[in-house]
Formats: structure tokens, sequence, C-alpha cells
């Protein structure tokens, strides 16, 4: 449990991650990143956690990165904490449910191409506004969209950068079913659960059967987007238009 994100087990073998800055709209600070992480490392080594559901407080999944954060412009040597997250995620060994209402921007959206499982809620409105913002995709979006979406679809999505519905989603392949407006959360769990009374051994083995074709493509992209990532964001393009979001 931390400031930023709450840490429960609402039923036998689930664990359930809450992004808890709603003040923020669930941006997903530093702080949060290394919170997430650290809970995604410990659930995954954990024998008793079969299932692993993320979600946000509140009414929003989450915004995004906080933009505060992107006016830094300096160099520490050191791997992003967003990188260090999407590695984390991607790497999982357990299965990872997301369940999303409200807004899912920029990194809301492309880390439901690492969960396993994703249900959204009938209000729900993603983004991916990587361009507007003068900067590109990350999360591995480039390679995985795609292979969801088609490429057609993809370059719409990324390159326009345009809000979209939860039935886009679900079409794009970004989650697995629409739900009722608030029940997301419960659709998750309820599958949670479903999963929890597999065999763990055999669930572990088709997560990796899964994944096992493109986790070399996606380690590599992660880190090419990420380099690709941070140099633009450090450009006039993108730090002006951090500037006039703050403007507003």
């Amino acid at each position: 449990m931390t400031a930023t994100l709450r840490i429960a087990d609402p039923a036998g073998g689930i664990r359930l991650l809450t992004i808890d800055r709603p003040a923020r709209r669930n941006a997903l600070d530093r702080a949060t990143y290394a919170a997430l992480t650290a809970a995604l490392a410990e659930a995954g080594g954990d024998g008793a956690v079969r299932a692993i559901v993320l979600t946000g407080a509140g009414t929003c999944f989450t915004a995004g990165n906080d933009l505060a954060d992107f006016r830094d412009t300096a160099e520490t040597g050191e791997e992003s904490a967003g990188l260090s997250f999407l590695k984390a995620l991607a790497g999982c060994p357990k299965p990872v449910l997301a369940a999303v209402e409200g807004h899912a921007v920029g990194i809301g959206t492309t880390l439901l191409l690492h969960c396993d499982l994703a249900f959204a809620g009938a209000g729900a409105r993603f983004r991916l506004p990587f361009v507007a913002l003068g900067l590109s995709p990350e999360g591995a979006s480039s390679y995985l969209l795609p292979l969801a979406a088609g490429p057609k679809r993809a370059a719409a999505l990324l390159m326009l950068g345009e809000p979209f519905g939860p039935e886009t989603a679900l079409e794009a392949g970004i989650v697995n079913a629409v739900v009722s407006e608030g029940t997301a959360l419960e659709s998750a769990l309820e599958t949670a659960r479903a999963l929890a009374a597999l065999p763990p051994e055999s669930l572990a083995a088709t997560k990796r059967m899964l994944r096992a074709g493109h986790a070399a493509l996606v380690a590599r992209t992660l880190e090419s987007e990420a380099e690709t990532f941070h140099a633009l964001r450090r450009s006039p393009a993108a730090q002006a238009a951090f500037a006039a979001f703050f403007a507003r």
C-alpha cells in the first residue's frame, strides 16, 4: 500500500491494484510507476496469487503520464519509471486483467496491450495523443497495436490521436468486452475468480506460450520506442505542448 496505489486481496488468489490519484485523474507519476512495478513483481512471485486485476479509483482508469514529470528535461542516465513498469507488466508471469472506466489516455490505453484480458465500461473513453503532444508511441504500441487492430486502424489511432469509445477499443482488440458502465471491475474480478480456480501450472504455461513468439520483439520495441519518446520529450514542440496544457 502506498499513497497512490491501493493493494488488496478481494478474493482467494486475486490481487487487486488500484491506481489512487483521483484528484489527478489517476495520472501516473514516477512514484506511482515505481509502486506499480514493485506490486507486479511481488504478486508475480507470490505463489498464493493466481491473477492480478488493475483498475483506477473513482470514475477514471488513468489519464496517462503525469505531464508535470515531462517538463523536467534533465538526463539521469537511469531507465525511466514508466519503462520499468511496462517491462514488469509485459513480463509478469501471472494473468493480468484490467478494468477500465472513464478515461484511459496514452499509456492508459497502451498498457492494456500487455494485459491478458481487459474489460471496459460503456462510458470509457480512450485516446493515444502522442503525436499531438510532440511525442511518439510508447508501450510497444507501434508493434502490438497493428497486430491487434490491423495496420490501417493502428495508423489512424496513433497518428491522428482522436478520442475513441469502448466499441472501437473492442474492434481494435484493445479490450475483450464492453460491459455496463460501472461494472468493469465486477466483470474483471469475476473472470479473475474463474482463472484462480484453474491449475496454476497450466495457466502459467499457456501465458508463456501465448507470448513466446513475440516476447523478444516486444522487449526491443519497448526500448527503441522509449529512446525516441524521451528524445522527443525534450524537443521544443513537446515542451510547447506541455506549456499549453498547463496554461489552460
